[in-house]
């Protein structure tokens, strides 16, 4: 990769996240009123809906708690995050100490989610809120919902399950979620203490899902590690597992360049990528089959916005960790691909859902599931890769003198 590339690389990422994203969503989704952000909005910012997702809280808080603790104190950020923590401790704890994943403008629960996804936001979101006020408070409540998350995770029964107990599978969002909310409280709260649980993750990813022989990172398999023979264990995702694969690599770098890690990560990346690139159209699938059939979900060849995110940031670490030149091919292929299609170059921030040829499926740039969160990281990541690269920090990296 030209020096250069990188160069406009860094200012295309750092633009885009502190003149485009973060503003779009401080004019048009802050609640005032109640607080929290109502982030099902329209093309233009406009409010579609006022009810509001648990996962956004917690995203919200961290994207703008950690802009402003490792980047940039502009009081707009701070703000935000305290008065999206407002809502979040008035409202968002049910009497079991878990969260609510939906509720209401004014914080009137409407449902909780089997899954710990909710609370991993959570804590993410504390321990960011903690670094930027200095309340231990909030420290406290991070490790609490880790040790709550890990309760809850290991225990069989605690909660009713979704399917009988005929066919049991687990799925890699489990680990790999752990392990990325492991490394954001290290990094907010200066810590070691989640080392070993991070690695857990790790290893548990490369035992149970990742299948060399078949050069694959599956979604789902059985308890102890197996391939389920029906549809929905034959069902890949590839935008999630190159989300893990970046998660690894990362944490490869905090290992002083763990080889081990290293090779891991590459390998989940390459093999995604190429099961996951749509070679006619551009971008990634959403669902693929393991052995090239068809899948249930008839949204399979869809191009969501966070899958492109995730491969953006894998790309560009994947080409930061080791220099090769396919990675800086791979990285300009999706992020060309996404920047083409994703941006709205009139109102701001990216659309969500597009079709496979890349035409827009629906215009909104929010919901429970899309708020500032996954696109604001990417742009986070990639400037701050991009910095590291330009200032000699990759020893893989070499530019032409």
């Amino acid at each position: 990769m030209e020096k250069s590339r990188l160069e406009s690389l860094l200012g295309i990422y750092k633009g885009g996240l502190i003149d485009d994203v973060l503003p779009f969503w401080l004019k048009h989704s802050l609640d005032h009123e109640y607080g929290g952000f109502m982030t099902c909005v329209d093309r233009d910012g406009s409010l579609l809906d006022t009810d509001k997702g648990g996962w956004q809280q917690g995203r919200a808080i961290w994207t703008y708690a950690n802009m402003w603790n490792f980047h940039e104190q502009k009081p707009e950020y701070l703000d935000a995050a305290k008065l999206s923590m407002r809502f979040m401790d008035e409202n968002m704890f049910d009497s079991d100490g878990r969260m609510f994943f939906q509720l209401t403008k004014d914080g009137k629960p409407i449902r909780k989610r089997r899954y710990t996804f909710t609370e991993t936001f959570g804590a993410i979101a504390s321990a960011s809120f903690a670094r930027a006020t200095g309340n231990d408070f909030y420290a406290d409540r991070a490790r609490n919902l880790i040790d709550l998350i890990l309760k809850y995770n290991n225990t069989p029964g605690l909660v009713e399950p979704k399917f009988t107990g005929v066919r049991p599978a687990k799925g890699i969002g489990t680990p790999m979620i752990m392990m990325a909310t492991c490394q954001e409280l290290r990094a907010a709260l200066d810590t070691d203490e989640w080392d070993d649980l991070i690695m857990r993750c790790i290893d548990e990813i490369e035992k149970d899902f990742v299948k060399p022989e078949l050069e694959v990172c599956m979604e789902q398999v059985s308890p102890e590690g197996e391939i389920i023979e029906h549809i929905d264990g034959q069902t890949l995702n590839p935008g999630h597992a190159i989300e893990a694969s970046w998660f690894i690599l990362h944490e490869a770098r905090y290992r002083n360049n763990d080889k081990r890690l290293i090779d891991l990560g590459l390998n989940i990346l390459n093999w995604m990528w190429a099961r996951g690139i749509d070679k006619e159209f551009g971008g990634l699938m959403y669902f693929v089959g393991l052995n090239g059939k068809p899948v249930q979900e008839y949204w399979q060849d869809m191009k969501f916005w966070w899958p492109h995110n995730e491969a953006i940031i894998a790309t560009l670490y994947a080409y930061a960790m080791t220099g090769e030149k396919k990675y800086a091919e791979m990285h300009q292929q999706v992020h060309d691909w996404a920047y083409k299609f994703f941006p709205d170059a009139e109102h701001g921030d990216w659309f969500g859902y597009l079709r496979r040829d890349g035409q827009i499926s629906q215009p909104s740039k929010g919901n429970i599931f899309k708020g500032p969160f996954h696109l604001p990281r990417m742009q986070l990541m990639c400037w701050k890769l991009c910095e590291d690269m330009l200032a000699g920090k990759f020893d893989k990296v070499k530019f032409k003198d």
